[in-house]
């Protein structure tokens, strides 16, 4: 569509008008309180991290000396000692196993949970969507002696299912917030093609919406991988023999035994938090993408 002409007055020239720029917009830098704002959120979000990766790296003498400082000289024996530890792998073998478990239970049925309700049309959809919605206002720790005490019962102490189980189903919640507007932007046609060349539902599902799905599935997993390593309070009531313990848990062993050691304590916990933070940068940009694809669906 052209502009409209502009007609100028008798005895003036014709001036076009050139829109202004808005503010904050790129030409202008942006807003610096925005800026400062962020800067303050990184230095409050990465601070103790590279003060406890940097006080791995020192001494206890110049950790009393100065808590507050770079490594001189740098102090390598402390991680090394970490390293050669079997107990430090125990650790990091059952967090693994636990984290792993987790992820797949959230996951499968996750997702089997979210397609009926993404594609569907039943008598109830809209109540059972609201529940599994409600299961966001009701963190682990509101059950954990009941689930304490159900576990027990079942004879799943000290065992990697009585830790996944639990965390799987309090995560189920939130993967089926993500996963249901994800599968609803799926195109309905694709499921019709596939009803027309002779595919069961089932079919459809496992062939054609799990694939389609794979932003969505890598998002509520690494999302269940890292709060599955991070967990603290389940194990520690549930894992109570020391083979079968977490990272988390191992740092509070390891602080407790070694209370004198703080540069001994700092490598520790840098080393025990450094796969899920490397895991969750390496995967970011599927995270983002996933959660794209659920907020446009």
């Amino acid at each position: 569509m052209s502009a409209p002409a502009v007609t100028p007055a008798p005895g003036r020239p014709a001036v076009l008008e050139t829109p202004r720029r808005r503010r904050g917009s790129s030409a202008t830098g942006g807003n610096p309180l925005v800026y400062a704002a962020a800067l303050v959120v990184v230095a409050a979000t990465l601070g103790p991290v590279l003060y406890a990766i940097l006080g791995g790296f020192r001494s206890n003498a110049q950790l009393a000396a100065e808590p507050v400082g770079l490594p001189d000289p740098w102090v390598v024996s402390n991680y090394v000692n970490v390293l050669t530890s079997a107990s430090f792998w125990r650790y990091a073998f059952n967090s693994t196993v636990i984290s792993l478990i987790t992820t797949v239970i959230v996951a499968v049925f996750g997702v089997m949970a979210a397609y009926p309700l993404a594609r569907y049309q039943f008598r109830g959809r809209a109540m059972l969507t609201t529940v599994f919605t409600m299961g966001l206002l009701f963190p682990l720790t509101v059950a954990i002696i009941p689930l304490f005490l159900m576990i027990r019962d079942l004879n799943l102490n000290n065992t990697f299912w009585g830790v996944a189980l639990p965390q799987a189903a309090f995560a189920l919640p939130m993967t089926i917030v993500i996963l249901r507007p994800f599968l609803m932007a799926l195109p309905k046609e694709l499921e019709e093609a596939a009803m027309i060349d002779g595919t069961s539902r089932v079919g459809f599902f496992w062939r054609i919406l799990l694939p389609l799905s794979g932003p969505g599935l890598v998002t509520v997993g690494v999302l269940a991988f890292v709060a599955s390593w991070n967990a603290y309070l389940l194990p520690l009531l549930i894992l109570s023999d020391p083979t079968t313990q977490t990272l988390p848990l191992g740092v509070a062993s390891f602080s407790s035994e070694h209370a004198q050691d703080t540069a001994g304590v700092l490598a520790f916990t840098s080393l025990a938090m450094i796969p899920a933070l490397v895991f969750f940068l390496a995967m970011e940009k599927r995270i983002v993408n996933g959660l794209q694809g659920a907020v446009k669906g």
